[in-house]
């Protein structure tokens, strides 16, 4: 199954280090990061784990639950967790999906045959409050995720869905926007006052959120 872009998040119950769990109820009404590593006690997955579980109250603070996933057992998981601790100093601090029978892989399509047929790749979704994916990404196994990046860009899908606004290259919280198009000039003006016109398709406003 691919998934695109304002799909609907699929369903699953799942076992995870944090117990039995239904996805979507689990999820809440607010936004999610799901993402595979491809096998336990692999050197660039702990370093991974470990990042996200120093990140746990920037995530709380943008009601964004993180969830991870592999195709190993729940108790290999468990017991990685210790090494993640050792290597990273932190403790693991979000579930870790138990997808030995890969029917999360498969329903997730993070499993790419042309890459290695029996691991995940390092797939990220992002998931909005409404269950639709607002973002996907697609590492291959040999390459650690920049997590600080999965931060900028909640940040920008989260001011961008409550603003008529986009975000240019390399934006951080707090920088400059650019008006979308689809806003008038006179509309423009009522509701960024100030705002700088480039080209007549470029407006850049200072950011409605600071």
């Amino acid at each position: 199954m691919t998934l695109r872009l304002g799909d609907t998040a699929p369903g699953f119950t799942a076992q995870t280090t944090d117990g039995s769990i239904d996805f979507l109820e689990w999820k809440g009404d607010g936004w999610a990061v799901l993402f595979s590593h491809p096998k336990d006690y692999t050197p660039v997955c702990t370093t991974e784990l470990g990042a996200v579980s120093g990140l746990k109250e920037e995530f709380a603070a943008r009601n964004c639950k993180v969830i991870g996933l592999s195709v190993d057992p729940l108790d290999s998981h468990r017991g990685w967790a210790q090494d993640i601790h050792d290597v990273t100093g932190h403790a693991l601090n979000f579930p870790l999906i138990a997808d030995d029978d890969r029917a999360i892989a498969n329903l997730y399509d993070m499993i790419h045959p042309n890459a290695d047929d029996t691991m995940t790749v390092r797939s990220v979704f992002i998931i909005g409050p409404d269950n639709k994916i607002k973002l996907t990404l697609t590492y291959p196994a040999s390459t650690g995720r920049n997590f600080q990046e999965l931060l900028r860009v909640i940040d920008s899908l989260q001011l961008t869905a409550t603003h008529s606004v986009a975000t240019p290259a390399n934006w951080e919280q707090g920088e400059d926007v650019i008006i979308a198009p689809s806003i008038s000039d006179a509309d423009a003006a009522e509701r960024f006052p100030g705002f700088v016109t480039k080209k007549p398709y470029l407006r850049v406003t200072p950011s409605p959120v600071k």
